[in-house]
């Protein structure tokens, strides 16, 4: 079996998931939201345009979410380190907020109700949502689904896992921070670079593991393992994220769909390499990639759950 001290770590991570499961997000002031606050208010001190100003940035930030984390466990074992775990995995999860949005998108889309899709797609990505159609829409919503089964279902629990309750503050500090700086927009091309990287760093095994529990889980949703690892291997490699294609690919390829192509963010145009051979996805696809997310993140806590039954050699 494994030391008692892994086996507390990861019952508290299980603990965070079937939290998460339960009751999703906290409804009101969600520590990830009131982290964004205050990295937004330090921005108006530190931003500069270079790279130096965004690393000292990124740097206080994540060292100061990872200190609230190993404060938040400060007593080895017990149920109070259990507790301070499920805490951190619970507020750094976003998988069932994921899932709604992307049933709410789907709702709004077989309803034909533009407009209120629109509106909902900022919740998903920061593209621009006014100059997409319903094709458009379906397919940012898409792609959204599937790079947040990395970047907010198992990343969360792998890093959880390895570094408890400092590990998963500090990674969703990462991500947070990624998602509103690391643009390559002109305000942020140069101050967001260290984010950005950092963030290509801890979310690059996740998206790896993500992929393959992509492939593994295909089946289960009606989908084929076979072009999952074909468009892994062939496609992933062509796009500019090196984690967000691996991901994407897999998807594409396990739901028969083909993603990329034109994308529009409202600072620029960037022409993404199409992910995947098959048609366009619809909305019944959304669906479908909604529920093999879930799927994804489940099979995950089961590798988790697994390896407390692990032998040592």
């Amino acid at each position: 079996m494994l030391s008692s001290a892994r086996q507390t770590r990861i019952l508290g991570v299980l603990a965070g998931y079937l939290a998460d499961l339960a009751v999703g997000d906290p409804k009101r002031g969600h520590p990830v939201a009131v982290f964004g606050r205050l990295a937004a208010k330090l921005e108006q001190i530190t931003y500069r345009d270079n790279r130096v100003a965004g690393a000292v940035h990124v740097t206080v930030l994540v060292s100061a979410a990872a200190l609230v984390g190993a404060a938040m466990q400060r007593c080895r074992g017990g149920l109070w380190f259990a507790t301070a775990t499920a805490t951190a995995t619970w507020i750094s999860l976003g998988g069932t907020s994921l899932a709604r949005t992307g049933l709410t998108m789907s709702d709004l889309l077989e309803r034909g109700d533009v407009e209120a899709a629109r509106r909902q797609l900022p919740a998903l990505c920061g593209r621009d949502p006014d100059q997409l159609d319903v094709a458009g829409l379906t397919r940012a919503a898409l792609e959204s689904v599937a790079e947040n089964t990395s970047d907010a279902q198992v990343a969360p629990l792998l890093w959880a896992m390895v570094g408890g309750a400092p590990g998963v503050l500090g990674y969703r500090a990462i991500n947070t921070l990624d998602s509103m700086i690391g643009y390559r927009s002109p305000r942020y091309r140069r101050f967001g670079w260290a984010a950005a990287r950092l963030d290509d760093l801890a979310n690059y095994l996740a998206a790896r593991v993500t992929a393959a529990l992509v492939v593994i889980c295909a089946p289960v949703i009606g989908g084929s393992l076979s072009d999952a690892v074909r468009a892994w291997r062939r496609d992933a490699e062509r796009h500019p994220s090196p984690n967000a294609g691996v991901v994407e690919a897999a998807f594409a390829g396990a739901l028969r769909v083909q993603l990329g192509g034109p994308t529009q963010y409202r600072y620029e145009l960037q022409i993404r390499p199409t992910l995947g051979a098959g048609r366009q996805p619809t909305v019944a696809d959304l669906r479908r990639a909604v529920m093999l997310s879930r799927l994804v993140q489940a099979a995950a806590a089961g590798c988790a759950l697994l390896s407390l039954y692990r032998r040592r050699p």
